[in-house]
């Protein structure tokens, strides 16, 4: 497998709305297998196709502790419904935005439907930080960061910052 190249704010392939998948063939299990394997290297919890400049309907997540037995997940075409009127602050990061956090008001649960890396169509109600970090990354597949919640100020702000880290890390 392969670790791919993150793309970083602000770059405009960001901004690409991702289409659907119509086949979950070997194309799709190979782009799934390389985004955990690019996800696990940067040491994030997710990871959606957009954010290496693939632009369709994938994502994938490990939300399991550190030190513990990973806990692989693979959403494909997901869709997410709100189930309360209820929004809750997440301190949110992004690998595409790397080291800037701010709280993000979302949705407090929702319900996730999806199809598995086999085509396999599911659902699940999620709350915490499986159903702020499903939202995240869908909000990735429809082209939006999590900055863009943010003030102006704090979006400028976060544009300089990863300059700054991009810059140091070559």
């Amino acid at each position: 497998m392969a670790v791919l190249p993150i793309l970083h704010y602000p770059d405009p392939r960001l901004r690409t709305v991702a289409k659907e998948v119509t086949q979950v063939d070997d194309a799709i299990k190979t782009l799934v297998a390389d985004m955990f394997d690019t996800m696990y290297d940067a040491k994030g919890i997710g990871l959606a196709a957009t954010q290496v400049d693939r632009h369709v309907r994938v994502v994938v997540m490990d939300l399991a502790q550190e030190n513990s037995t990973p806990q692989p997940q693979v959403f494909i075409n997901p869709k997410v419904t709100p189930l309360t009127d209820e929004l809750c602050p997440y301190k949110e990061g992004c690998l595409s935005i790397p080291e800037v956090y701010d709280d993000i008001m979302r949705p407090a649960r929702v319900k996730i439907e999806a199809l598995d890396v086999d085509g396999q169509a599911f659902s699940v109600e999620a709350d915490g930080l499986l159903a702020v970090c499903i939202q995240h990354e869908l909000d990735h597949l429809n082209g939006v960061l999590f900055v863009d919640y943010l003030s102006r100020l704090k979006q400028d702000r976060a544009r300089d910052k990863v300059r700054k880290v991009i810059a140091k890390q070559k």
